[in-house]
């Protein structure tokens, strides 16, 4: 047996890192991370919901929402690449101190309640699968990500980060444990039967909310400052236009390849459990988690368990991006220093953010707030905030001021705008009664 210090195991596990660093998935940039973010376990039970009680007549939401979140996430992109910034720190230097801190407080109330809903449902799944106790595995994957944002450095933590997008595939896995009438789902995808009533206008709000969401906006900004900082030459693209079409010819290729594997993957969802559960006659879900637990007798343990893992590898993505963008907002904010790159002692208020937020959200575990009730008003939140920072967005990267030569092109403001204005009727809608 050969043992872990074996200088024949270091060279395995070197070359095997090696391997894992220099495949294609770990040079895609943070369009992917961010995709895939979007699909966290609160995000999976909004899709769940809508596929569960609508049907196949919720198919439609996805090919519309697809250019529109990745509109705005390429300007967030181009905005960190171009200025060397991140969101929070352009806004801060374009707009009165007030908007920023309005922004930042939400921001961070939002983020910690969003987080409080996916680790519930991270734990829940385990259980269901492990048989282990809820809130013990809650604890354990809060540990298994502070420890991991804090100790690992973001070059090496960031394509893990990318292996852990594959746990997507696990919902387009589903589709092969049921029979799928294609045909039927092809035309509800673009003509379905549905009646905009109060409670369809409701689950289409919550889709939209769900995927176009401030915390992913900070996010990609930030994400692309840092690995620009990774390259030890790399310089803003406003410093060093040579750079520049290859730069943001990657940053439009990587977030609309990224927006579209999120997409493609909520479609899934959306489709899978129209096939099943709203079959079945089974037609409320709450949480990501019961979801996946009424998939089994439906559509086997196969089916059951894809989706259960599924809860979770994506929930270890989605909990460090929702502490991580509170980290970076906040910082900038107070010009902390910042990035997942730097050593905790480097770096402490912005590791401090990312640690209270995550355990905020676990005591919220052992308080009597529902974590169904956190998602509300994290939505509620989300929904505030969302399309005055959108107008923010198109704003800065419309600005030859701030992004010089490089601004964005026409049709990517307009699809922005079209985001702005969708984003805004969902608001509205969602402080309408009935």
């Amino acid at each position: 047996m050969t043992l872990p210090h074996d200088p024949k195991s270091r060279t395995r596990l070197g070359a095997l890192w090696k391997r894992l660093k220099d495949h294609p998935l770990a040079r895609v940039g943070p369009g992917l991370i961010t995709g895939v973010a979007d699909d966290d376990p609160s995000g999976i039970a909004t899709y769940s919901q809508a596929g569960a009680q609508f049907g196949l007549n919720m198919l439609w939401t996805m090919p519309l929402a697809f250019p529109l979140m990745a509109a705005v996430q390429s300007m967030c992109g181009r905005i960190g690449r171009v200025t060397g910034k991140g969101l929070a720190a352009n806004i801060k230097s374009a707009y009165p101190p007030a908007i920023l801190k309005g922004v930042v407080v939400l921001l961070l109330i939002a983020n910690t309640l969003n987080i409080a809903a996916d680790v519930a449902a991270m734990g829940e799944s385990a259980e269901l699968v492990t048989g282990i106790h809820r809130h013990l595995m809650t604890g354990l994957f809060v540990i298994a990500s502070l420890l991991l944002q804090v100790f690992i450095p973001y070059h090496r933590y960031v394509n893990i980060l990318k292996w852990l997008t594959l746990s997507l595939l696990a919902y387009a896995a589903v589709l092969f444990t049921v029979h799928v009438p294609w045909g039927q789902v092809a035309l509800r995808t673009f003509w379905p039967t549905l009646k905009m009533n109060g409670a369809a206008a409701m689950v289409v709000v919550a889709i939209f909310g769900t995927t176009i969401s401030p915390y992913l906006f900070f996010w990609q900004a930030s994400e692309e400052v840092e690995d620009m900082r990774a390259k030890p030459v790399a310089a803003p693209l406003k410093n060093d236009p040579r750079k520049a079409p290859k730069e943001l010819r990657r940053i439009r290729w990587d977030t609309w390849s990224g927006m579209f594997y999120s997409d493609l993957t909520a479609y899934f969802i959306v489709l899978a459990t129209a096939l099943t559960l709203n079959v079945a006659g089974i037609t409320q879900i709450e949480t990501a988690a019961q979801a996946a637990s009424a998939l089994r007798p439906i559509a086997g343990n196969f089916a059951f368990l894809l989706f259960a893992l599924g809860i979770i590898g994506v929930g270890m993505i989605g909990v460090p991006v929702l502490a991580g963008s509170s980290a970076y907002a906040l910082a900038e904010a107070m010009d902390w220093s910042w990035g997942l790159e730097r050593k905790a002692a480097d770096a402490r208020a912005f590791y401090g953010v990312i640690a209270v937020s995550v355990l905020l959200a676990l005591i919220i575990q052992y308080s009597p707030i529902s974590p169904m009730r956190a998602l509300f008003w994290s939505a509620i939140i989300n929904g505030i905030v969302a399309v005055p920072l959108m107008v923010v967005i198109i704003l800065i990267v419309s600005s030859k001021a701030i992004m010089g030569k490089f601004t964005a092109s026409r049709p990517i403001i307009i699809l922005g705008w079209v985001a702005t204005i969708v984003m805004g009727a969902a608001a509205v809608r969602m402080f309408m009664p009935g």
